[in-house]
């Protein structure tokens, strides 16, 4: 497809684009139009953030709004994308700056695009259908999410809920004095030990899986890191190195052996998401992370995160 010309449907442009990133080919980046985020904006104004969170049905009308003013394209490209693995992961962006707080118009957009391709299960730690979270440069939290001057190591998401995840959404809602900080991003099939791990006696063997107290989940679970094939026979993935809970020297040196592949695996990349952007990825066929920032004491970075599980009409 072309970098430069809109999408068209029978001749007929939709008001968005399909580029490939610049670093990856797999990523795909979908820009909206000004004209499409301008009338979105318009015809969605009167649905406040609460009534979203009150009532579900109107996530899918707000999905669908956005849809019919691409042509009703969208939604197919995005669960296009989704659905092949060797794509599985989009960056979507839209042209013009908007002014002002965007905070609504963020929370709407997310939520548009979310439930054009599936639906966000109950965020726990946040207590919705979304988590918002801040980075700052200082930080004493249980987890590594808000913790700025290291880097968040490759993972999937899920691992610690009982709840299929098949994707995750990522968007920048705002940032200042930021300086690093990028996701990261690696496709398990350019994974270059896939196969040392994938073909390991326990490859397939129950892990436990536990979370600290500000996620929220009482509970804990047990499922293997490949707990499943694709379509295709090929694995997909569910591994985090802080919640897993090894119960003897052979998964632990497993783990810890996972753990420091991933971390020197020469194909990630960085992907820097501007404030607006979103970043949604395939969850079982991608690891996501974040690089490390640069220290400032008026480092803040604020997240949007949506986690769910695919739909069927």
């Amino acid at each position: 497809m072309s970098a430069v010309e809109p999408m068209q449907v029978e001749g007929k442009e939709v008001g968005f684009s399909v580029n490939a990133f610049a670093a990856n080919k797999r990523l795909q980046v979908v820009t909206l139009s000004e004209a499409v985020l301008d009338a979105f904006e318009a015809q969605t104004r009167s649905w406040d953030v609460q009534a979203l969170e009150y009532k579900p049905f109107l996530r899918f009308a707000i999905a669908d709004k956005l849809d019919q003013l691409c042509g009703s394209a969208l939604g197919e490209c995005l669960n296009a994308i989704m659905a092949n693995r060797e794509q599985a992961a989009f960056l979507l962006q839209y042209e013009g700056q908007a002014e002002g707080d965007q905070t609504n118009l963020n929370i709407k957009l997310s939520t548009a695009i979310s439930h054009l391709i599936g639906m966000p299960n109950f965020d726990s730690m946040y207590g919705k259908y979304y988590a918002r979270f801040t980075v700052k440069n200082e930080d004493n939290s249980d987890s590594y999410l808000r913790q700025a001057h290291r880097r968040m190591e490759l993972h999937n998401d899920g691992t610690y809920v009982d709840e299929r995840t098949d994707f995750v959404l990522m968007m920048k809602m705002d940032e200042q004095n930021m300086e690093g900080g990028d996701s990261l991003l690696l496709h398990l099939d350019d994974w270059q030990d896939l196969d040392k791990f994938y073909n390991h006696p326990l490859a397939k063997q129950d892990i436990v899986w536990g979370s600290p107290p500000s996620k929220q989940v009482d509970y804990k679970v047990e499922h293997p890191i490949f707990f499943e094939e694709d379509s295709q026979g090929k694995p997909h993935m569910l591994f985090i190195d802080q919640f897993a809970e090894p119960q003897n020297m052979r998964q632990g040196i497993y783990l810890y052996e996972m753990g420091e592949s991933l971390e020197s695996e020469e194909n990630c990349f960085n992907v820097r998401v501007p404030v607006g952007s979103m970043l949604v990825v395939q969850n079982h066929c991608w690891l996501h992370g974040r690089d490390k920032f640069v220290p400032h004491p008026g480092l803040s970075r604020e997240l949007l995160r949506q986690r769910g599980h695919f739909t069927k009409a």
